[in-house]
């Protein structure tokens, strides 16, 4: 604070060039997501057209170099915490779609190594057709043993997760590696 007036001093040109910076870097992060996801975030409309104008500029050249300063000008104005917090949730739903659908393939992977995994899934989610479960794994294990497309392998996985997202229940817990 200035000692008269009790004003806050200005921002020095370093801090200024830094802070722009920052929010060029955060419009850039806004480039990258896909137009389901950005629409997601709540955005004012100039900057929501001014960063779909930058996605649409495929070589990076001067232009969207530009555009991108723009972006970054765009933002000065704008409370930029909404944005970096819907990015951050993003992220994190990215993660946790990521987590499971690894945790899928590490079931089906199971499933192919020990046919008594069809009885336990079976048993924990009535939903199961267990005999549809064990057609497609021997299906999967002739397959792979024959060097043929991995058809029954992508079923098991769809069903699978068809189970999963039908129930709104992981197949597995994670934490004790119970089925």
């Amino acid at each position: 604070m200035n000692i008269s007036g009790g004003q806050a001093e200005p921002l020095s040109k370093t801090r200024r060039k830094r802070a722009m910076s920052e929010l060029q870097a955060l419009g850039e992060q806004l480039l990258t997501l896909p137009d389901e996801r950005l629409e997601a975030v709540e955005l004012p409309d100039e900057l929501r057209t001014a960063v779909r104008e930058a996605q649409r500029m495929q070589r990076p050249d001067e232009a969207r170099r530009r555009q991108i300063q723009y972006i970054g000008r765009l933002m000065r104005d704008t409370d930029v915490e909404p944005i970096r917090q819907a990015l951050a949730a993003l992220r994190g739903q990215s993660l946790t779609d990521s987590a499971r659908l690894h945790r899928l393939e590490r079931w089906r992977d199971e499933l192919l190594a020990d046919e008594s995994v069809v009885h336990e899934l079976a048993a924990a989610h009535p939903a199961l057709d267990g005999q549809q479960l064990r057609s497609l794994r021997r299906a999967a294990l002739l397959e792979r043993e024959k060097g043929r497309p991995p058809r029954s392998y992508r079923a098991i996985f769809q069903l699978l997760k068809n189970v999963e997202t039908a129930a709104d229940l992981p197949l597995h817990d994670d934490e004790t590696g119970q089925h």
